[in-house]
């Protein structure tokens, strides 16, 4: 059975130099990849908060990189699912997942947020956890109390070239999320070791 098409995908982040190459912002760095690989370009558009491309590859649909900072991510999601008329099931939110290790990536629908600010914001915004998620593995450091510093700092080389390795497959299979074959992308993704 497959799902709603997808019609928009979000890549969660923080804006400016400082965080450009932090664990954090591998929302970014997928959607700077799927851009780049679908020859797509980011316009800014204040209405929704950040810089959006339209995407025609594989499927037409909207990618976003939201300029709100984290914590603050459900502003630019709401704003462009609510001018488009959007569902929240029609929607992709791709971020960096403490509990998955570097070059792992999952996608799932619903859940909680996990601790991660930027899908608390989301879900709050929206009222509702059910869409779906492209988690990229970052690991985790072991112990809560470095988490914030761990996030926001940049990962090993080895592991920052895990996590693109990751990122590059995500893309090769990103249409059949877009044609709604979740069920293939999981078994494609997640049989990866």
């Amino acid at each position: 059975m497959s799902s709603p098409a997808v019609q928009c995908v979000v890549g969660l982040g923080n804006p400016g130099s400082r965080y450009a190459d932090t664990r954090h912002n591998v929302g970014f760095w997928f959607a700077d990849r799927l851009a780049a690989h679908c020859s797509a370009t980011f316009l800014r558009a204040s209405r929704f908060h950040g810089g959006l491309a339209q995407v025609d590859c594989g499927g037409r649909f909207w990618l976003l990189k939201p300029e709100t900072f984290m914590n603050r991510s459900g502003q630019a999601v709401t704003a462009l699912l609510r001018y488009y008329r959007l569902a929240p099931e029609q929607l992709v939110v791709v971020h960096d997942e403490l509990d998955l290790p570097p070059g792992t990536v999952r996608l799932k629908r619903g859940g909680g947020h996990g601790g991660h600010n930027g899908l608390r914001d989301v879900m709050a915004h929206l009222g509702t956890g059910e869409f779906l998620r492209l988690r990229i593995g970052i690991g985790h450091p072991g112990d809560a109390s470095q988490v914030v510093d761990y996030v926001l700092s940049r990962a090993s080389r080895e592991d920052e070239a895990l996590i693109e390795e990751a990122i590059d497959e995500a893309i090769k299979v990103f249409s059949k999320v877009l044609e709604g074959e979740l069920e293939k992308v999981m078994n494609a993704l997640h049989s990866r070791k």
